[in-house]
């Protein structure tokens, strides 16, 4: 099998945290990312007071009529964020350092997925809620808004709690770039084609379809914090970018797709974008 060189194709994982707010405008509702709302509040009032539009509110936490909120509950307040592409970077890479879906980002920039992106342009990059992601593909592109604060870092969470993908062999281990045999990113494990792929963690879906050619077929999930786990080699991928999915869901079925020479999935662990040896984090079988 040819040399699966992962880090030279920029799929990455885990989110890249961006610098912490001060305390202040940690609490300035102008800038918050989250509200937890309390006794007395509205729908209305939490909009004017962080600046951003009713119906954007609605729309990122999947509110229903008639939009009543209940003290204690979370709701995600869609920022916006900028982003200047960066010479090799690619529409797949940027959409997994925001972790956003790519087709929210090439919406919210009145892009088609297909496009290209170019060194310099300028994009929006959305908050999208899992809840809101298909949603906001349907609807037409939003115009861009002005550059809002950055968003607070992701919280350094434990790594999640992991289970086996696929019940098959270790056929290539997990080896770091010091290793004499070579760079390898994941863990390559044996199965039946058409075998079914199972979500390692409950997460969201931020990349389902055609990676980059050595992938074939790949589903990213995101854990939250820092962590991804990475699914490749796929015959057929069976969620959608926006997907929650849980513990132990298919996602997609075995395949030889990529650079696999026999039916076998391709599975990463990643932390902040840095491969970690997926073994170390799943049960001893």
């Amino acid at each position: 099998m040819k040399r699966l060189a992962i880090s030279a194709l920029a799929l990455a994982g885990v989110l890249t945290a961006p610098p912490l707010l001060a305390q202040d405008k940690a609490s300035d509702p102008r800038t918050a990312t989250e509200h937890v709302v309390k006794p007395g509040e509205t729908l209305g009032g939490i909009a004017n007071r962080a600046q951003v539009p009713r119906v954007l509110i609605i729309e990122a936490n999947g509110l229903k009529e008639p939009y009543l909120v209940k003290a204690g509950q979370k709701l995600v307040i869609p920022r916006r964020r900028t982003h200047t592409v960066k010479e090799g970077e690619t529409g797949f890479s940027i959409a997994l350092d925001y972790g956003v879906p790519w087709s929210a980002i090439a919406a919210a920039n009145a892009m088609q997925p297909d496009d290209a992106v170019k060194t310099g342009q300028k994009l929006v990059i959305p908050t999208v809620a899992a809840k809101a992601v298909h949603a906001a593909q349907s609807q037409p592109p939003a115009a861009p808004a002005k550059p809002a604060a950055e968003a607070e870092a992701l919280a350094d969470t434990p790594a999640p709690k992991l289970a086996w993908p696929v019940p098959g062999k270790v056929r290539r281990p997990f080896r770091s770039a010091e290793a004499k045999e070579g760079l390898h990113e994941g863990l390559d494990l044996l199965a039946p084609k058409g075998s079914a792929v199972r979500a390692s963690a409950a997460g969201k879906v931020i990349f389902a379809g055609q990676g980059p050619e050595a992938y074939g077929l790949t589903v990213i999930l995101f854990h939250g914090g820092r962590w991804t786990t990475t699914y490749s080699f796929l015959q057929k991928v069976t969620v959608k970018e926006g997907d929650q999915v849980k513990l132990g869901e298919r996602i997609g079925l075995v395949g030889d797709t990529g650079l696999a020479e026999e039916p076998q999935l391709h599975f990463e662990v990643r932390r902040n974008r840095v491969p970690l040896d997926p073994a170390k984090f799943l049960p001893r079988r």
